[in-house]
């Protein structure tokens, strides 16, 4: 019972600490899609190449739950936004968290959480070029 107790008081420690990380990041991530929503449309040029890049780039400063990004891609994809670009944005938007960096560094590692979102960028716009084009939906 004692140890149960402990691990209570440090859990509730470690979650007072993070609040108003997760604050700050809530706030971010509101301003951020305010902006930017609007503009997706005219950041793509229909490059094989720059496309995926754009849209892992917009997929990894926006953020929700993967439910949404199969949404906003849908409606992407209906504005004539490129499948090579809405599939790095899904994939981005899930794995890649620009915004939550923060809050992963001080849980996770510094090093850690800069390494493995960069490594999630990089095989999502390869990942997303390869699906794209092995399907031949372009």
């Amino acid at each position: 019972m004692n140890n149960l107790l402990q691990a209570t008081k440090k859990s509730a420690e470690s979650f007072k600490k993070a609040l108003p990380i997760m604050a700050g990041i809530l706030m971010l991530i509101s301003l951020i899609n305010l902006f930017a929503e609007n503009y997706y449309t005219k950041l793509f040029t229909g490059n094989i190449f720059i496309d995926p890049l754009i849209g892992a780039v917009a997929g990894s400063v926006a953020f929700g739950i993967p439910l949404t990004s199969y949404i906003v891609g849908g409606e992407l994809l209906k504005q004539g936004v490129s499948l090579f670009a809405v599939t790095a944005f899904i994939m981005t938007w899930a794995t890649v968290g620009i915004a939550m960096l923060p809050l992963e560094a001080s849980f996770l590692g510094k090093k850690f959480a800069i390494s493995r979102n960069i490594i999630n960028f990089i095989f999502a716009i390869i990942i997303a070029i390869l699906t794209v084009w092995t399907m031949g939906l372009f």
